[in-house]
This record gives structure tokens, C-alpha cells and sequence, in this order.
């Protein structure tokens, strides 16, 4: 079995509303993520190859462009801008494009946070 990922990256704002609410999590604020997609799956014994990778980054521009510079808080389908719902819209972006798709990480670097999301999780 071969995985192969592919990273991408978005600047974004939004705000959050948190069980506990305080002043800076109620402003407008922004944050660099690195997003990670992964494939898994054995290559075509034709090509050599698991995924085409421009095909692979036309799928993942659609995704980045969905997020990138903007505010999350307007991007349907995404709910609250939590990285655990990143990661479900990034799937659920990709996943009729992207065959063999196998996780989608999301990383806030300056923050040390990930999460992932992979197939059979949900």
C-alpha cells in the first residue's frame, strides 16, 4: 500500500464563539494554516503512478481557494472555524476529485495545533 501527500497553505480570519466567551475570541482575527492531503492506494501498473499530480493540485487549488483570504465565517458549508472542521470541509471538498483519498491534516503551525481527519472517521 503507497500513501502520497500533498501540502497546501491559507491565510484566513474568522471568529469564534466559545463556550466561554471572551473578547479576542469574539474579534475578527487570522491565522497561516498548512493543510496536508493524503492518498492512499497502490499505482496504476500502466503509469507507475497512485494519482496523477496535476490532477492531484487542481483539486487541492480548488480547495485552497475556497479558504484562502477569506473570512471562514462566510464559507458555506463550514460551520464554526474550528480545525477539526477544516479538515471536514477540505474532505468533503476533495472527496469526488480526489480518488483514494485517505486523510486531510490541518495544521496552525504558530499555535503548534493539528488535527486529521481520515477516511472511516465519519
Amino acid at each position: 500500500m503507497w500513501e502520497l501527500t500533498k501540502t497546501f497553505w491559507f491565510e484566513s480570519a474568522h471568529t469564534l464563539h466559545r463556550s466561554v466567551e471572551t473578547e479576542s475570541s469574539l474579534r475578527v482575527h487570522g491565522h497561516s494554516y498548512r493543510a496536508q492531503v493524503t492518498v492512499r492506494g497502490t499505482p496504476d501498473p500502466e503509469t507507475g503512478m497512485l494519482i496523477d499530480l496535476t490532477l492531484f493540485e487542481r483539486s487541492l487549488d480548488s480547495a485552497r481557494s475556497g479558504l484562502d483570504h477569506r473570512l471562514l465565517d462566510d464559507v458555506a458549508g463550514l460551520g464554526p472555524a474550528t480545525l477539526e472542521n477544516l479538515c471536514a470541509w477540505i474532505w468533503r471538498t476533495l472527496a469526488d476529485s480526489v480518488p483514494g483519498l485517505h486523510r486531510v491534516e490541518v495544521f496552525r503551525d504558530s499555535q503548534g495545533d493539528r488535527c486529521s481527519y481520515q477516511e472511516g472517521m465519519g
